[in-house]
């Protein structure tokens, strides 16, 4: 990498960095749009923690996600769910990932606008379906047609994402594009206009 590359993606930091000032950076989407993965490369690289809300909510609850859909139902699930991130987004600055359906939750969304910076990692169907068909941990998979019901989701949350302050384009290239990506909506606090 040369040294001018290397000064321009220290000042990308930096002023991404100084934009978010003590507010949190809050990923939302779909499973498998690359949350918790960017989202931990974008908190190293702005040298801020980075919290997954679904491995907090297991932590506290000491069940899985997939227990508590099980005991408890998808609405217990979201009720909860909305009091971690509520607890979250109190302290700052951090990057939290969210669970897919979080940001879906009027109350949750609520908080993460008055609390943070929003994010929506947008990726389209193919890209979802390669990634997270190849493990079987998402409960709101477990139907006869997987596919079919991870596009009916698309289409049921993608306006409400759509609310999120900045849109990134989740796609199949490097993290660290990715990454970059991120900083550099940040910095610019508009869309990226990128298409697949």
């Amino acid at each position: 990498m040369s040294e001018q590359v290397l000064t321009l993606a220290e000042s990308l930091r930096d002023r991404a960095r100084v934009v978010l000032g003590t507010r949190n950076l809050v990923l939302v989407g779909l499973m498998g749009a690359g949350k918790s993965s960017i989202g931990r490369l974008v908190a190293h690289q702005l040298g801020i923690p980075f919290v997954d809300t679904d491995i907090e909510i297991e932590r506290v609850s000491r069940m899985t996600i997939a227990e508590l859909f099980e005991a408890y139902g998808e609405a217990e699930f979201r009720a909860l769910e909305t009091r971690v991130i509520k607890r979250l987004l109190k302290g700052g600055p951090r990057v939290v990932s969210t669970g897919g359906g979080a940001f879906i939750n009027e109350r949750t969304r609520r908080h993460v606008k008055r609390s943070g910076l929003s994010i929506w990692l947008k990726a389209d169907l193919d890209v979802l379906w390669d990634r997270v068909s190849k493990r079987d941990t998402r409960p709101l998979l477990k139907t006869e047609n997987p596919k079919q019901t991870l596009e009916n989701l698309m289409n049921a949350r993608y306006p409400i994402y759509a609310e999120a302050d900045l849109t990134v384009l989740s796609r199949d290239v490097g993290k660290d594009v990715m990454v970059k990506e991120v900083l550099a909506a940040i910095v610019e606090g508009k869309e990226e206009s990128k298409t697949p």
